[in-house]
């Protein structure tokens, strides 16, 4: 019994080894997920709001990262014309994202959806993104905004 045991615990641990996601380094062209629409359909964050249409838009946005998820690169947030960022997450945590992500301009498609967010989820996203335990304490009740739900990342510059 102990010789069949070893093996499939062995096995159990390769087929989990191979289905950990490989980080790519962010460079002109790499393409995280699938993005298949082009480049000239996109529109800022901004816009999301007046395209709304049942509280949803489906399409492309273009935008300069500010940020990265830090714990594993699943999510990132964008800068929108006013100064603040919006999130943008991995659909069904998809693909990873890597660090040196920010400051690149990229292409993103999905669908973006007026949300609440918890307070909880609020601080998660501060702990993931490396802030201090000061500045996570300091986060307050939930806020309603604009998330993006990406099927695919295409880094521009």
């Amino acid at each position: 019994m102990k010789k069949l045991l070893l093996p499939a615990i062995l096995l159990m641990g390769l087929a989990l080894n191979a289905q950990q996601k490989e980080k790519i380094p962010a460079a002109k062209g790499v393409v995280y997920g699938q993005v298949s629409k082009n480049e000239t359909a996109a529109i800022a964050p901004d816009e999301i709001k007046a395209k709304l249409v049942d509280n949803q838009y489906e399409g492309l946005i273009k935008a300069k990262v500010v940020e990265v998820c830090k714990a594993e690169g699943c999510w990132i947030k964008v800068q929108k014309n006013d100064g603040t960022a919006m999130m943008v997450r991995a659909k069904d945590h998809a693909f990873l994202m890597p660090e040196n992500i920010v400051g690149k301009t990229v292409l993103i498609e999905g669908a973006a959806t007026v949300k609440e967010v918890s307070e909880e989820m609020r601080r998660h996203y501060a702990e993931d993104a490396g802030k201090s335990k000061k500045e996570i304490a300091s986060i307050k009740g939930s806020e309603k905004d604009v998330q993006f739900a990406a099927r695919g990342v295409k880094v521009l510059d």
